[in-house]
């Protein structure tokens, strides 16, 4: 009986490029490729334009397998990958004329950080929901008003295309895809060699509750706001934390939201998520438990905050990214 053929993987180079917004799910899918081992894992080709290597935003040089006619002349690969990078600001109209012809083929459509950019130049996100690098998401909805910007998540999945946040969250995206193509424990095993711990949903902000909110400038509140990160379990009302920061709750509220630019209460939110998203993944604390560690004092004040938040319930969210263990 004939092997299936493997899936391949093809990545677009080309000058400018983000080194790692393609070397780390490349690791992601020739990881994979070598845990699966038989014929229905994955092959991973690199292409540009014209065959010759591209030079790296950071310097790298890449040197790619083939031309981007050439990689497509026996059919379209299983997925497309197109990474984004410093390239992506003068864009290449050939590239885009090629993706604009070819984008529509593979099963799959996938883009890391402003490798969107490329993408809707093409047209091939006009109609759908997409994100990217947080620093271009206003960009790109000015830019292409018919494709549906959401600049929270770090990924998003429309049907046959998916689309990342910048840099890392191309490897969280492409864990996700091994995930579904060659199930749970192929998805942790790659996750493991590459000491990827948490293997993060795609519905996860881009920014974590620190780098969201701006640094106060005065020492205090940035005393407080490092103070709430370790205490998500204290008393964190806006009157507790304007006494600890000496000032009365009116002028602390406003200040706080004056240089951090989000209000106390959505401050804490996120720290509290956090703090329980990460007792869930890293060890075997109870549910009860945790939702105290957090501060939430009840389970069911937990699953309300993580069904808002995530659209997941705090079991649920275990069960699926639960950090692999030794």
């Amino acid at each position: 009986m004939p092997q299936r053929p493997r899936r391949v993987v093809l990545f677009v180079l080309f000058d400018g490029v983000q080194s790692l917004d393609v070397t780390g799910p490349m690791e992601v899918f020739a990881g994979a490729a070598r845990a699966a081992g038989g014929p229905e894992a994955y092959t991973v080709r690199t292409a540009s334009l014209d065959g010759r290597p591209v030079r790296t935003h950071s310097g790298l040089r890449l040197v790619p397998d083939t031309t981007l006619a050439e990689a497509v002349a026996g059919g379209p690969p299983h997925t497309l990958l197109v990474p984004g990078g410093e390239g992506t600001r003068l864009m290449d109209p050939a590239l885009v004329d090629w993706l604009r012809t070819h984008g529509p083929r593979p099963e799959r459509l996938v883009s890391v950080c402003t490798g969107a950019l490329l993408l809707a130049e093409a047209g091939l996100l006009d109609g759908r929901r997409a994100t990217t690098h947080w620093i271009a998401c206003e960009h790109l909805a000015r830019r292409h008003p018919a494709v549906l910007v959401d600049p929270d998540p770090i990924f998003v999945r429309d049907g046959r295309i998916a689309t990342s946040a910048g840099v890392t969250a191309g490897i969280d995206l492409a864990l996700a895809l091994v995930e579904e193509d060659l199930g749970r424990d192929v998805a942790l095993t790659v996750a493991r060699h590459l000491v990827v711990f948490l293997r993060r949903p795609g519905n996860q902000a881009q920014f974590s509750a620190q780098l969201a909110a701006q640094t106060a400038r005065r020492e205090p509140l940035r005393e407080l706001q490092h103070w709430i990160t370790t205490h998500p379990d204290q008393d964190l009302s806006v009157e507790a934390l304007a006494a600890r920061a000496r000032l009365s709750p009116r002028h602390f509220a406003r200040a706080f939201q004056a240089e951090t630019g989000t209000t106390p209460g959505r401050y804490v939110d996120r720290v509290r998520l956090e703090h329980a998203r990460r007792l869930l993944e890293d060890t075997t604390q109870g549910v009860e438990e945790v939702s105290r560690a957090a501060g939430y004092g009840t389970p069911e004040a937990m699953r309300r905050a993580f069904l808002k938040a995530l659209a997941t319930p705090p079991a649920e969210y275990r069960r699926r990214f639960r950090a692999p263990v030794d």
